[in-house]
């Protein structure tokens, strides 16, 4: 639907990564209403999880805060049309941590990030 109409804000992951993410909410805008956010969001959340392993996140809407730490290299935040999308791998904690390296993404204020999308 809006494909090659997406603008990357801020990202950690690899390229093929951020083309899976990016392929998947255009595909996830082919499929639902751009009204329809928590089944989006649970769309790109659930293709995530079957081909990156369980523990993705996805947030998505047209104004929304967040503040999140995130595994290394599973996080991106981009717009795509009207719709601001954060896809991240959350950090349970310690334990988590030993297995995986996590990181919290530095954003202009923090790991906070407050989402407008663009129109």
């Amino acid at each position: 639907m809006l494909e090659g109409k997406a603008v990357i804000v801020e990202t950690d992951m690899l390229q093929t990564m951020q083309q899976g993410a990016l392929v998947l909410a255009s595909k996830a805008l082919d499929v639902f209403d751009v009204t329809e956010a928590t089944e989006i969001g649970c769309f790109i959340k659930k293709e995530f999880d079957k081909t990156y392993g369980p523990g993705w996140q996805c947030i998505v809407g047209t104004d929304f805060g967040s503040f999140v730490t995130h595994c290394h290299g599973c996080f991106i935040y981009f717009c795509l049309g009207n719709l601001a999308i954060l896809l991240f791998r959350g950090a349970a904690g310690p334990e988590a941590e030993a297995k995986q390296p996590c990181a919290a993404l530095e954003a202009p204020f923090g790991s906070f990030f407050l989402a407008k999308a663009i129109f």
